[in-house]
């Protein structure tokens, strides 16, 4: 899905959001807390498998940040990977 397409269904009132100096940031609910996913430059990248109702038919499409990940961490076969912030076009 083009992130440009994502839209909410219910909730978005209950949204607020942190962005780094990136353009990179989180969306929460006001309500709990709870991280609910990822925005850049106010497009929505990744939402928070917590938030889907039923078994979405999905794979993981990228691993940011794993050169500072734990070390016992094993990251998928076939899933690209970035050692911090991925590049613009990525």
């Amino acid at each position: 899905m083009n992130p440009a397409e994502f839209k909410w269904l219910s909730g978005e009132e209950l949204l607020t959001s942190y962005v780094g100096v990136h353009g990179y940031g989180l969306q929460f609910c006001k309500a709990c807390g709870s991280t609910l996913c990822t925005v850049y430059k106010d497009e929505i990248l990744q939402v928070s498998l917590r938030c889907v109702n039923g078994e979405p038919d999905i794979e993981i499409g990228q691993h940011i940040f794993v050169g500072s990940k734990a070390s016992w961490e094993v990251m998928p076969e076939g899933v690209t990977q970035f050692d911090e912030w991925p590049p613009e076009n990525a």
